[in-house]
Order: C-alpha cells, then structure tokens, then sequence
C-alpha cells in the first residue's frame, strides 16, 4: 500500500529515515473496517515516531500519522478519532493499554486505513476532507483542555503559552469561539502578532508580567514557562498540561501551588463524545482549522521538514 511510514529510527535525523512509497500494513483486528483516506494532517507526534519518542526499533516499518478524514465502509464521509482504547468511566483515555493510529497499529498516511466502526466520526454538512483532518489530534487535545479541564466559561481568560504550535494554535481559535479572552505568549514577536490576526486578543513576550491574573492555562511547553504559568494564574486557577517541548522537570513551587490553591491538571488527546461536541462547536461558530499549506503525500518530505524548522503557521495538510 503507497503510505507515509517510518523506514528506521534517527534521533538527529529523523527526515533520514522517512519513507515514501509501498509498504506492507500490520495487522489489525479483523471486525475493524476500513477507510479510504482523502486527507490527512501532520502533528510533531509524527516526527517524534521517527525519532524513537513514539515508537521503538522492533516496531518499524510502521505507517505514520494519527490524523485522517475519508470515505467509511458504507460511503459516509468520516473523519478518524485516533486513540485506540475501550472506555474507562467512559473515557477511552484513561485505558493503560490505550494508544494512537500508528504507535500499535498502522497510521493514517495511507491510501487506506483500518479503524474501529466506534473510531468514525460522521462529518457535519459542509465540512471539507482537508479542514476535518486537522481535527483529531491538535484541535480534539485543544478542545478537551478548555471546554472539559480548564475550568473555565465564556469571559473568563486563558493563557496560552508558546503561539505557533500546533495545539496552541487550535487553542486561540476555539478559544475565541466559546467566548473566552485569549491571551498568548511568543518568543518570536512575528508569531504572537500572527496569533492575533487568528483571533488572539492579546500577544506578550514570554515571561512578561501580564496586566491580570488569568482563569487558567494552556500549557504545552513546559520547563521554559512554568515558571510564568503558576506566576500568572489567579488564586484557585487552573494550569491545563498536554505537553513539555522545552522539558519536563521545572521547579515544581509546591509552596505557591498550595498557598493558592492552584490546580495542575494533565490531559492527552479527548474521546470521541467529545468529539463530536468539537464538530457542533465548529458548526455552530463557523469557525475553520487553519491550515498552512496543502501538500500531495508523495511531498510529504517538505512538510516534515517546516515542522522540525518550526515555520508553520497552522496545519499542515496532505491529500490524494
């Protein structure tokens, strides 16, 4: 099958070990079904995998990416929730065993892809291949951080740490979308006046002493803005944590975490109830993914390399 797959493991140079062309899929479960990917969206998850973040020598040739929206088995156009795992307390994030599309079984970078019937998601009226296919990991991990962790409603004010990556990205517009004030942080002025032009309603330097305390916190950085995090949120707000780019072991300020009453929350991905409240949110608001640049699968190479060069502004979209 022609597929975007992980030929090796590299961590210095993972676009080394990139592959472009036929590969055998593994296995899957014989009830999954089958679909025919139209469009299909790169994270950095992808390029961790070849790096060995994601995936492990012995696992290799495996078949990239977390992110598609096709046509299912009965001629639906779908979009594809990428955690594979059974529900605990209905939430099919908090099974141990659970994992994404290409980490246990094959990717979405495909001509085809093999799912759950439970992993479809119909696609609302309107809604185009490209734009839904931005959606399940950056804007579902967005989503779930506001609307289910953050502890947060409409007029309250969240900040956004490190404008320009991918989740922070979906966090600006859909936090604009459910009435939120956004606030974001950039080392790069360019990008921080970019979040604006997204919807941001204020851009500042990373570390800078905001004008308020803030509700709560996006946080997908890590070590280069805990420190501001805690410093920036009121008494009892909430810092939501779904990444750590800049390291994961910052001085954790326990005395100011108690004193305040401040809440640390972690959160990873979301479920596909949650998921299809992501969609009503984008029907109903009429907002869109952004969406960088548009490649065919055989150039996926170009897109890998804005990702690790980190000039992306938004998705970055392949079709067929």
């Amino acid at each position: 099958m022609h597929a975007i797959y992980a030929a090796g493991i590299d961590r210095d140079d993972p676009l080394s070990v990139l592959g472009i062309g036929d590969v055998e899929p593994k296995p899957t479960p014989e009830d999954w079904v089958d679909v025919d990917v139209k469009a299909m969206s790169l994270n950095h998850h992808d390029v961790w995998a070849l790096k060995g973040q994601a995936l492990r020598e012995e696992q290799v040739p495996m078949i990239l990416g977390t992110d598609a929206a096709g046509i299912g088995p009965d001629g639906t156009p779908v979009v594809v929730h990428a955690v594979i795992g059974s529900p605990v307390r209905g939430d099919e994030t908090l099974d141990p065993k659970r994992s994404l599309l290409s980490e246990v079984y094959p990717g979405t970078f495909a001509e085809k892809v093999r799912v759950p019937a439970t992993n479809l998601i119909p696609l609302p009226e309107g809604m185009g291949f490209a734009e839904a296919s931005c959606l399940p990991t950056a804007y579902l991990t967005a989503y779930r951080m506001l609307a289910t962790k953050s502890a947060t409603s409409a007029g309250d004010t969240v900040l956004i740490q490190g404008a320009g990556g991918g989740v922070a990205t979906a966090a600006v517009v859909l936090g604009k979308a459910m009435g939120l004030r956004v606030w974001v942080t950039s080392r790069d002025a360019a990008k921080g006046e970019w979040a604006v032009s997204i919807g941001a309603d204020e851009a500042f330097e990373v570390g800078a002493r905001l004008p308020d305390k803030v509700d709560a916190v996006i946080e997908t950085v890590g070590e280069a803005t805990w420190d501001h995090s805690l410093k920036s949120l009121r008494p009892g707000g909430t810092i939501v944590v779904s990444g750590a780019t800049s390291g994961a072991m910052p001085p954790s300020q326990l005395n100011r975490v108690f004193f305040l009453q401040l809440q640390i929350v972690g959160s990873t991905m979301g479920t596909a109830e949650e998921f299809h409240r992501l969609l009503a949110l984008l029907a109903e608001s009429g907002v869109k993914p952004i969406i960088d640049r548009t490649l065919a699968m055989d150039d996926a190479r170009e897109g890998f390399a804005a990702m690790i060069d980190g000039t992306l502004r938004g998705k970055i979209v392949m079709t067929r």
